[in-house]
């Protein structure tokens, strides 16, 4: 994966898919334009059942804040090769914080805090890309929000995270989504950095200079999708992703689900990482039932490490990955079991239940490398862990009228482990409120 070579090859893809010179299809910079704001409010509560992670001893964080979220997408340019910009202006407010309540456990942020460790009033972002495209290739440069199960710009939190460098995504052929990119700097959600380093969530801030990615999505038929991802973090690791999702319909009101996720994770160039060879796998199969739908699970990690993503993205498409735990300690099987309900059967569209039950069992941190092992108190490495996480949550979307598209979640989850996780019960509500500009 040498500099820019992955780049190159999807731009070339996506031009030698046609062998005309596309006519312009542009809708012009100005006509394509469109102009969208999110007001979020967000309220997280967690709760340490053993009272650890806190700065003061409390044991919980609390914290509260409103996002204005403004996004600017123009159209393209008219003319075969077409260009435009995207921009975005970020606000996050505190509405309610302190420093014995805010940031405790690490991985909350909601908020920014100051050297003390105290929230911040405020904090924004603002940033942008341009862009251009040629027949259905789209080229971007500055900053991006990949979405790949090897880099995903997540957005759990107040504001959304972001990545600066070059993507370029292409739908020339038909039935495939092709991806790339070459990313020199990540965005933490609670930070108006927008070209900071590379950071894990398992082991922290990463030298590495890029990270770059290439992979697709294709639709093989109208019930069966498959993907093909690999990345590279300079210098730290590389992951490759399979996997594949498949429906069926059994009768006129019953379907049968399923998917598979696959990463393959090894060591790359100076191991930042220390050596690793991980692999991890989660299978899922469900049946829907008119409005109720139960999914049953199961997940492994066959490395001796944790299985390492970048911190507050999504890039971990695992079934067992879920509100607060991943389940992706080495040597660490778990299995789940979910229930969703759509409650438009029973006088109520829009609102959506759900309910989760996952239990690990026989992570070992025996064979793991000095960045990932975690210790007991007498330094030997933990072994035989085990851990549950049950969530709950409801979400409800207002169908029609002066509030469509307001959107309410509640989120609720528990979790109790052995040695190597924390106990906790956490709370989150989120409540956002879209509309378009123009």
């Amino acid at each position: 994966m040498n500099k820019g070579k992955v780049l190159l090859s999807a731009l070339a893809l996506g031009i030698v898919s046609g062998s005309v010179i596309a006519a312009d299809q542009s809708e012009g910079f100005i006509e394509g334009s469109s102009l969208n704001i999110i007001n979020r409010n967000f309220y997280f509560n967690r709760d340490f059942r053993n009272g650890q992670s806190s700065p003061l001893g409390n044991g919980y964080s609390e914290e509260w804040a409103q996002a204005v979220i403004a996004e600017f997408n123009s159209g393209f340019t008219n003319g075969t090769i077409g260009f435009g910009v995207d921009a975005f202006a970020m606000l996050g407010l505190k509405l309610d914080s302190g420093g014995g309540r805010s940031g405790a456990g690490g991985s909350v942020d909601l908020l920014t805090y100051d050297s003390n460790g105290r929230p911040e009033s405020s904090y924004s972002k603002v940033g942008g890309a341009l862009k251009a495209r040629f027949r259905d290739t789209e080229i971007k440069v500055g900053d991006v929000f990949p979405q790949t199960p090897v880099v995903y710009a997540g957005d759990y939190r107040l504001l959304p995270q972001s990545f600066r460098g070059l993507s370029i995504v292409s739908t020339d052929v038909n039935n495939l989504i092709m991806q790339a990119g070459r990313l020199h700097s990540m965005n933490q959600p609670n930070t108006s950095d927008l070209d900071g380093e590379f950071t894990t969530w398992y082991a922290g801030s990463v030298d590495s200079p890029w990270i770059a990615y290439f992979g697709g999505d294709y639709e093989v038929s109208d019930n069966v999708n498959v993907s093909l991802y690999t990345s590279r973090l300079k210098d730290a690791w590389d992951q490759h992703y399979a996997g594949m999702t498949f429906t069926y319909p059994l009768a006129d009101n019953l379907t049968l689900i399923s998917g598979l996720n696959y990463y393959k994770a090894v060591d790359e160039g100076r191991e930042l990482l220390g050596r690793f060879d991980n692999d991890i796998y989660s299978g899922n199969v469900g049946l829907q039932l008119g409005h109720h739908t139960i999914t049953v699970a199961i997940q492994r990690n066959s490395g001796d490490d944790d299985f390492d993503y970048l911190r507050q993205s999504g890039s971990i498409y695992l079934d067992n990955s879920i509100q607060y735990s991943d389940f992706n300690s080495p040597k660490e099987n778990s299995k789940q079991i979910r229930y969703d309900l759509d409650m438009a059967a029973f006088g109520f569209p829009g609102l959506n239940l759900m309910t989760r039950y996952i239990q690990g069992r026989g992570a070992n941190y025996s064979g793991a490398n000095d960045v990932y092992v975690r210790r007991d108190g007498n330094g030997v490495p933990l072994t035989d862990q085990k851990r549950w996480e049950r969530n709950v949550e409801a979400s409800y979307v207002v169908q029609a009228g002066d509030a469509k598209g307001l959107t309410f979640r509640l989120r609720q989850a528990t979790t109790r482990a052995t040695e190597f996780e924390s106990d906790l019960d956490e709370v989150r509500l989120i409540v956002e409120y879209p509309f378009e500009i123009f």
